[in-house]
């Protein structure tokens, strides 16, 4: 998975993948295929929720003078 992906871009594409396996239409190995790559995305994108949410904390907290966790 390229770093440089977005979230949107990374969502847009487990949206596409969804559709594919939904549809039936892929065999199993293209369908095993798109489940990894889905669960690979699936995990990019809690990571970046992960770290934008420490972030928020660690604003609000620096807002209100409170010591918080820092994001990386």
């Amino acid at each position: 998975m390229a770093k440089e992906m977005s979230l949107e871009a990374a969502l847009k594409r487990l949206d596409e993948i969804n559709a594919l396996l939904e549809n039936g239409e892929s065999n199993l190995d293209d369908s095993l295929k798109l489940y990894e790559e889905g669960t690979k995305l699936a995990a990019f994108c809690y990571q970046r929720l992960d770290k934008a949410e420490l972030k928020i904390k660690e604003i609000t907290a620096a807002a209100f003078g409170q010591k918080e966790e820092k994001a990386e």
